[in-house]
């Protein structure tokens, strides 16, 4: 089945059942919490809470979409079997019209019945409970009434959805596993999260489901991996044999990431979605540039067009998404192939004036001008003599832990930039956080930010313009605590014991067993003994930092503002001078 034929399904399957149709929301959200648009659900996050009024809307409690969406998480693993950027999210919605029995059935009718999918449940998983979220025993036993006998039970981790933001919606889920693979997740939400992390049943639970389309056209067509099915086919079979296939998948990924954002508005750029974008362009043009092995190839190419590429994405895509301009989308690509191509030379000539490299010169290399490690050993000889590339990938290791909080909304934008200003304002952070906790209250929770060299930015929870002498206090907190010159400690440690200081994250963020988190204050706090319970600030963070806060200068807040429901955005600025 070809996945136009599977959209066309999917959204006819519920329009009979009562589902109102709502197109794709842009990559770009309105929601401040999230840098791009992550998962369905997304745009009908205000109908779960209850701000926004379904019948109103959509003349219907019950939606379905096919969303638009893009993870920057994976963008590092893309070239292996299955991870992607941009993916398109098949889901159905309830707001109060329905509840377990109707979503399971309808997704049991939906994969397996000989009209629609025709495809055999392997088995599903339900959440198993823990001391405070009872297990879905109804839902295991929905799924044996309708036949399926291996219903496997997980936790949290597994089995339970939590909000991406500081609170919200969420709670136990239920998976469909296809051919060995995870197909569709029900999310069925009972619960509201608050920011301390406590859980009160929602006076009107809802569905939230999602089903990848790469994936379901993967078991639908028989295939072994997603660039086998016919989403990849019109890009893969425009390039060389001789590629290797992790080029062929960066080259397949990257080139739809690129037509998608360019459609929704992204420009190529130092900052946020921008800054994406020019990623995924210049990521998928050293595919050609430096060859599989890293290697500088002569003149920028193998005798590949990937303006051709690009627009047989276009072409492919666009009865579904009409807003794929060729006009658009082609220009800003071929600029920054362009702008590229400038900047590999410039990266060239900066190695002729270095004396030696080592891994921090390396990095700059690699981010400032697009020079891969390979290539750089290649082309700077005994200057990259005493180069591994263990020290790079220490580098680049460290950037990638600033990716992963990034695309958790904790750190956005700027966050290549490892220039003594922008940590600076990346520590100074960490105490304007804690001290609008202090002035406005702990509900305060971080729904956003952005730090460059020139200031930093925090959107978060609070439901009233800051008074003039908050802001002043605020600062004066802050400046207070700069000038205490306190330690700023890295510590890593088991996630569960993380969480027991009470360190600051993001709930529903799926983090790994063990964490990086910093800690600011007291005085005297050392490695050794970083004395947590007097610390001022305790944040899982993958830096980087200063080591002392009397490195920071002088805060001053630079403007408060609305940005949304409940939510206001700070801005400051460090003269460090």
């Amino acid at each position: 089945m070809s996945s136009h034929e599977i959209r066309r399904k999917f959204l006819k399957f519920f329009k009979a059942r009562g589902h109102a149709i709502v197109p794709s929301s842009s990559l770009v959200p309105d929601d401040p919490s999230v840098l791009l648009t992550t998962a369905g659900m997304q745009q009908f996050k205000r109908y779960f809470t209850g701000e926004l009024d379904p019948m109103k809307d959509f003349v219907s409690k019950n939606t379905v979409s096919i969303q638009k969406s893009f993870r920057t998480s994976d963008i590092d693993e893309v070239g292996d079997e299955s991870h992607l950027t941009f993916f398109e999210m098949l889901g159905n919605f309830s707001f109060g019209g329905y509840w377990k029995e109707e979503a399971i059935k309808y997704a049991y009718e939906f994969i397996t019945d000989k009209d629609w999918m025709n495809l055999k449940i392997d088995y599903v998983s339900v959440f198993g409970g823990d001391g405070e979220v009872p297990a879905d025993t109804e839902s295991e036993k929905i799924w044996k009434s309708l036949g399926v006998k291996d219903v496997r039970k997980s936790g949290r981790e597994d089995n339970f959805w939590g909000p991406t933001g500081a609170e919200g919606p969420c709670g136990p889920t239920t998976e469909i596993y296809v051919n060995g693979v995870e197909i569709w997740n029900i999310v069925f939400n009972e619960y509201y999260c608050h920011g301390d992390k406590r859980l009160e049943k929602l006076k009107t639970p809802g569905v939230d489901t999602g089903m990848g389309l790469e994936r379901l056209a993967m078991v639908s067509q028989g295939v072994s991996t997603i660039f086998e099915t016919d989403l990849f086919a019109p890009i893969l079979e425009n390039l060389p044999s001789s590629f290797e296939d992790r080029q062929k998948r960066i080259i397949a990924d990257h080139a739809r990431g690129v037509v998608f954002l360019i459609a929704d508005g992204v420009h190529p750029s130092n900052k946020e979605q921008g800054y994406v974008l020019r990623r995924l362009m210049r990521r998928m043009i050293a595919q050609q540039a430096f060859g599989s092995s890293g290697l500088l190839i002569e003149g920028l190419g193998q005798g590949i067009d990937m303006s051709k590429i690009l627009e047989k994405i276009i072409e492919f895509y666009k009865d579904f998404y009409p807003n794929l301009k060729k006009d658009i989308i082609l220009p800003a690509f071929e600029e920054e192939a362009k702008k590229y191509g400038l900047a590999i030379e410039k990266g060239i000539k900066e190695i002729a004036k270095m004396n030696e490299i080592n891994a921090d010169q390396a990095f700059y290399l690699f981010e400032s001008f697009g020079l891969p490690y390979e290539a750089i050993k290649d082309i700077a000889g005994d200057k990259a003599k005493n180069l591994t590339r263990e020290a790079f990938d220490i580098k680049f290791k460290q950037h990638q832990d600033l990716s992963r909080i990034s695309s958790a909304g904790m750190f956005r934008g700027g966050l290549a930039d490892s220039a003594e200003k922008t940590i600076r304002l990346h520590t100074t952070h960490h105490l304007l956080l804690k001290a609008l906790q202090i002035v406005l209250g702990p509900q305060v929770k971080q729904r956003g930010s952005n730090i460059t060299q020139e200031r930093l930015r925090i959107d978060f929870l609070h439901d009233a313009k800051m008074t003039d002498e908050q802001k002043k206090e605020v600062e004066r907190i802050v400046n207070e605590k700069i000038k205490e010159d306190l330690p700023v400690i890295r510590s890593e440690m088991p996630l569960e014991e993380a969480e027991k200081l009470h360190a600051e994250h993001e709930f529903g963020a799926k983090y790994p067993e063990r964490v990086s988190v910093y800690s600011i204050g007291p005085r005297g706090a050392t490695e050794a003994d970083p004395q947590f319970k007097k610390a001022f600030s305790i944040e899982f963070c993958g830096g980087p930092h200063v080591k002392h806060t009397g490195e920071i200068g002088h805060f001053k807040v630079a403007k408060e503002e609305a940005v949304g429901a409940g939510v206001r955005r700070i801005r400051g600025t460090v003269d460090i001078d």
